[in-house]
């Protein structure tokens, strides 16, 4: 779901910082302009301050002074989707670096109680692994089914996976008074065991109250923001 800026958005060079972090703006700013709507005389001069490096041939005070009142007015000009669209793509790619761990966008359907514990046992250890128990025909757990597909596409980071009451080899033990049951895993580790989960949600419920309900607990990752990008970029169209 971490789907990249727009197209033709421009590559971000990130500098160390204050100094760096204002000239990467400003870069980012000149780029993502409007070329044709923005004056030569305000393009010319965004591109001379975007530019840190001082030229060999540049004259005597070029950069070695004070902001002028002209330079001053276009920082401070109205850009705020330039700015929005900045600050996403840097935590975009922050939080690309600092991602650990493989990546799921979709359910897994788990067809045998073998497989259910090789997803616990083998998964990678920062990997949260949630698993929905169901049966065909029981209140809630179709409605739990949609919801695990559209929270799979917005925690990439989270192993979303399903299995039949019967596949498990331990049918027994999930009648269906107890269904549908949610079991969250880390490192093997049980972290949550909920029986008939939802008996804790309104009849109608929807992916939103079973997200809210696991942060309850703080059993999901903060949300990708591939998802807010998009969400956001929407507002700044």
């Amino acid at each position: 779901m971490s789907d990249r800026m727009v197209d033709e958005e421009p590559v971000l060079v990130t500098h160390t910082g204050p100094k760096g972090v204002i000239n990467d703006w400003r870069k980012f700013k000149l780029e993502s302009m409007d070329q044709e709507v923005l004056p030569p005389s305000k393009r010319e001069l965004l591109r001379q301050m975007s530019s840190p490096q001082k030229p060999k041939d540049a004259c005597v005070g070029g950069f070695n002074r004070k902001m002028s009142a002209q330079e001053y007015e276009l920082i401070k000009e109205d850009d705020e989707k330039s700015l929005r669209k900045y600050r996403k793509q840097c935590m975009q790619e922050m939080h690309e670096h600092l991602s650990f761990g493989p990546k799921f966008e979709t359910v897994y359907d788990l067809d045998s109680g073998e497989a259910f514990l090789e997803v616990i046992e083998k998964e990678h250890r920062l990997t949260v692994v949630v698993v929905h128990i169901y049966k065909d025909g029981v209140k809630g757990c179709d409605a739990l089914n949609s919801c695990m597909d559209c929270l799979a596409s917005e925690y990439t980071s989270v192993k979303f996976c399903r299995i039949r009451a019967a596949a498990t080899g331990a049918s027994e033990r999930f009648s269906d008074d107890v269904l549908p049951t949610l079991l969250v895993y880390k490192a093997g580790e049980l972290l949550g065991n909920f029986l008939a989960v939802t008996q804790h949600f309104n009849e109608e419920f929807f992916a939103t109250d079973v997200e809210a309900f696991l942060n309850e607990y703080g059993l999901l990752p903060v949300k990708e923001c591939g998802a807010g990008v998009e969400e956001d970029e929407a507002d700044v169209e």
